[in-house]
């Protein structure tokens, strides 16, 4: 009975290692496939996100730039709807005095 016992059981232990073995053997192929040549997927998305990072490096500098100018024209602007306000109503004031 023993013996019949650890012959399931050393089956056992060997199929599951099998499975193992098998589920490895699968994902490492996978993962070749997505990762381990130059023409991967993983190496073109590699060579596109370095390019995008090239092409957008002096992003960073020109919108502090950009910033700054952007803030100038909206005081500008602010000052510019203050004597719009002042004609309207010197308008409506000349307007109503007629």
């Amino acid at each position: 009975m023993w013996i019949l016992a650890m012959s399931v059981t050393v089956l056992a232990v060997l199929a599951l290692v099998v499975v193992l073995l098998r589920f490895v053997f699968t994902i490492t192929n996978l993962l070749e496939r997505i990762g381990g040549d130059p023409d991967s997927y993983l190496a073109k998305l590699r060579l596109g996100l370095r390019a995008i990072e090239t092409e957008t490096g002096h992003l960073p500098g020109s919108v502090i730039a950009l910033n700054e100018e952007l803030g100038e024209i909206a005081a500008g602007l602010t000052g510019v709807s203050g004597h719009l306000k002042g004609t309207i109503e010197a308008a409506v004031a000349q307007g109503e005095d007629s």
